[in-house]
């Protein structure tokens, strides 16, 4: 922990790489439309465990063909993982490209852990 009285809380790093999902899924979360969070991620080598779920929201965005429809784009998580370290990290419901069809999950911005 930190003293607020003397120091300033640990920043957000930005990191937006593509984490590949390991362990079990959520299934409870797939019965509510939401992607299945898997309880740990591979990122750098290393394995990742999630030990809570802090918050989770959503973000959407209109057609790309005109039609003034609002699509449901991301999934996002802040999550706490074992290495003490939050993760704020995304499912992204369309593929980039064909080629990247397979790379759903994103860290987006890590704070605090021993990479930190």
């Amino acid at each position: 922990m930190f003293d607020m009285a003397t120091t300033t809380p640990p920043a957000d790093v930005f990191v937006c790489e593509p984490i590949k999902p390991a362990g079990v899924f959520d299934a409870s979360r797939m019965a509510r439309g939401e992607p299945g969070l898997p309880t740990a991620f591979e990122w750098r080598d290393d394995t990742y465990r999630v030990a809570q779920v802090l918050e989770s929201w959503k973000s959407t965005g209109p057609c790309t063909h005109g039609s003034g429809e609002v699509y449901l784009r991301k999934h996002w998580y802040r999550v706490l993982v074992d290495d003490g370290s939050s993760w704020v990290i995304y499912f992204d419901r369309k593929a980039r490209s064909r080629a990247q069809a397979h790379v759903r999950w994103h860290l987006y911005t890590r704070r605090g852990g021993a990479e930190a």
